[in-house]
């Protein structure tokens, strides 16, 4: 593995790959930045890429990724499809040139480790975004583990229960299906808070789901809902629950019970706003606020929950800059991501064969490893959850 050299001494080069939907908070993020420049755009769409320029004032707005990495660029922001991920990172190792992906960081293990090793052999840095580790709430959780306020986590609980209409997936092609999505609510939206539990919660050494198909069926070949026991190396268990098929949306809510007995949750409702600690009972007295406050419309638009996150992002943004200029690792590398995405895979292979996914045991100095005990290697997995 290479070391990058800090870059210090000049505003660093930004290209964004992908113009779809999520790439306005990568452009409101860098551009809130003072010591960042965004120098250019792709897109396979070439007129969707100039009206992306133009409408941001960009220098330049190309086709393809290799022309975007041409721009000498530092960092290249991936806002590509789930799928296409590996292809615009493993360029930019290549090329040198630091990378901050989307999540999820790929859609099946084999391509999320080839991705890393690309970036560490090159000495490039690799940062996946989850933007929801940045909510004040989930740091003050984090830091009540840490301090000992709540101590080693041993129960827990995500509950993700979201709506979604037919349109959100009608209306783009690659939505809902295993090769161009990668999966359905596991994916793409319970992915964020699978990542908040295990950071809460540890390494991960069981996992047993299911998987099915309730409401979205005509427009979706993946799952609209899944449910999960999940075991950690400590022993610490916790249950997942997750379904784009509610009318209205009941919203996310993750709670977490130490070894002290103390216990504290986040909401997030209505989908996109500031997760906020609901429960807090520590020492004997317990403090909340409403899970769903009067007069808050549930259901809410794709694109008001991404502005509505442009903060975080922005906060996500400036750590992975802030990396760059000191030397030290991003706050999610792509080692951290891969974790998330080995969950919900387990997930898929545990509805698939009724069995639970056992891990390797893991320590803070192991990588996590690509194959379960006694079970089949997630390297294997096609993107269905089945042996390719």
């Amino acid at each position: 593995m290479i070391t990058p050299s800090p870059v210090t001494a000049r505003p660093l080069r930004i290209g964004i790959a992908g113009c779809g939907a999520i790439s306005r908070n990568h452009l409101e993020a860098f551009r809130a930045l003072d010591d960042v420049v965004i120098v250019g755009v792709c897109d396979i769409d070439l007129q969707r890429a100039r009206d992306t320029a133009e409408a941001w004032g960009l220098p330049a707005a190309v086709n393809t990724v290799q022309e975007l990495l041409a721009l000498d660029l530092d960092i290249v922001a991936v806002c590509t499809p789930h799928p296409t991920h590996e292809d615009v990172v493993l360029q930019a190792a290549a090329a040198g040139v630091h990378v901050l992906c989307e999540k999820p960081i790929a859609t099946d293990l084999a391509s999320a480790e080839r991705m890393v090793k690309a970036c560490d052999d090159a000495g490039v840095k690799l940062g996946v975004l989850f933007q929801r580790r940045f909510w004040p709430a989930a740091r003050r959780i984090r830091a009540a583990i840490d301090d000992g306020t709540l101590g080693r986590p041993i129960m827990g609980q995500c509950s993700v229960m979201l709506h979604r209409d037919p349109e959100y997936y009608s209306r783009d092609a690659w939505r809902g299906t295993w090769v161009s999505d990668g999966g359905g609510v596991l994916m793409t939206q319970a992915i964020h808070y699978i990542d908040l539990l295990q950071w809460f919660m540890g390494d991960v050494a069981e996992v047993y789901g299911k998987i099915n198909t309730y409401k979205h069926g005509e427009h979706i070949e993946v799952e609209d809902s899944a449910t999960a026991v999940i075991t950690f190396t400590s022993g610490a268990m916790a249950t997942l629950e997750a379904s784009t098929a509610l009318s209205p949306s009941l919203g996310v809510q993750i709670r977490v019970t130490g070894e002290t007995g103390a216990s504290a949750s986040l909401t997030e409702f209505p989908e996109g706003s500031d997760g906020r600690v609901d429960l807090w009972a520590v020492a004997g007295t317990i403090s909340t606020e409403p899970v769903y406050p009067e007069g808050v419309d549930p259901n809410v638009s794709l694109t008001t929950i991404n502005g509505q996150l442009i903060p975080h992002h922005t906060a996500q943004v400036r750590d992975f800059v802030r990396s760059m200029r000191g030397g030290g690792e991003p706050a999610i590398t792509g080692q951290d991501a891969t974790k998330a995405l080995r969950i919900l895979l387990a997930v898929y292979e545990s509805s698939r064969t009724g069995l639970p996914v056992r891990f390797a045991p893991l320590t803070e100095s192991t990588r996590p490893q690509t194959q379960t005990a006694g079970a089949t290697p997630h390297n294997e997995l096609s993107l269905n959850g089945a042996k390719s």
